[in-house]
C-alpha cells in the first residue's frame, strides 16, 4: 500500500513531521529518500521539535549518525549516502536500528541491505519551489499501522 500527498508548503512539511512524531513509538524506522535540498533534513528538524528536543538538528553527512536524547523519545538521525562505498560495518548501526528510539535515515537507499524488516519509507520529490510531492511505502505491520494512522499533516 502507498499513499501519496503533497505537501505545498514547509508549513504542511512541519504539519506532517509533528503529526508522525506522536504517532510513533520506540523503535520505529523513517526512511527519507530523495534528491538534494528536497527537505528531508527540515522534515527531521520538525519532527525532533515534536519530539520536545531542542538541540540545533543538522545533516548527519559527515558523522553518519546523530543522537539526540533529551526529548520524549531517543532520536537517530543518520545520513547513509556515505555508506554506498563503506557499508556500516564499525558504525553499530544494528545497536540504534533496534535500539529503544526512533531512527530517522536519510539516503536510506544506500543501506538497503541493513534495514530491518519494518520501516516507514518516504520517498521525497521536489515539484517546484515550495511543493513537495511525497510518496509513503510501508514495510510491515508496524510501519502499515502507522501510515494508516497518519495522514501527512493534510487535515
Amino acid at each position: 500500500m502507498a499513499i501519496t500527498m503533497t505537501w505545498q508548503s514547509e508549513a504542511d512539511t512541519e504539519a506532517a513531521a509533528t503529526q508522525l512524531a506522536g504517532l510513533v513509538a520506540p523503535g520505529d524506522i523513517i526512511c527519507l529518500a530523495g534528491d538534494l535540498g528536497v527537505g528531508k533534513t527540515t522534515f527531521t528538524r520538525y519532527f525532533a521539535a515534536a519530539l520536545d528536543i531542542h538541540k540545533r538538528i543538522k545533516s548527519p553527512t559527515f558523522t553518519i549518525v546523530r543522537e539526540y536524547t533529551d526529548g520524549r523519545l531517543p532520536l537517530y538521525h543518520m545520513d547513509a549516502y556515505r555508506l554506498e562505498q563503506t557499508g556500516t560495518e564499525g558504525i553499530g548501526i544494528d545497536e540504534y536500528l533496534d535500539g529503544d528510539g526512533i531512527s530517522i535515515i536519510e539516503w536510506p537507499q544506500f543501506i538497503m541491505d541493513y534495514l530491518p524488516d519494518q520501516y516507514l519509507w518516504l520517498d521525497i520529490t521536489r515539484t517546484d519551489d515550495t511543493t513537495r510531492q511525497v510518496t509513503i511505502k510501508p514495510v510491515g505491520e508496524r510501519a502499515e499501522q502507522l501510515a494508516e494512522s497518519w495522514n501527512g499533516g493534510q487535515g
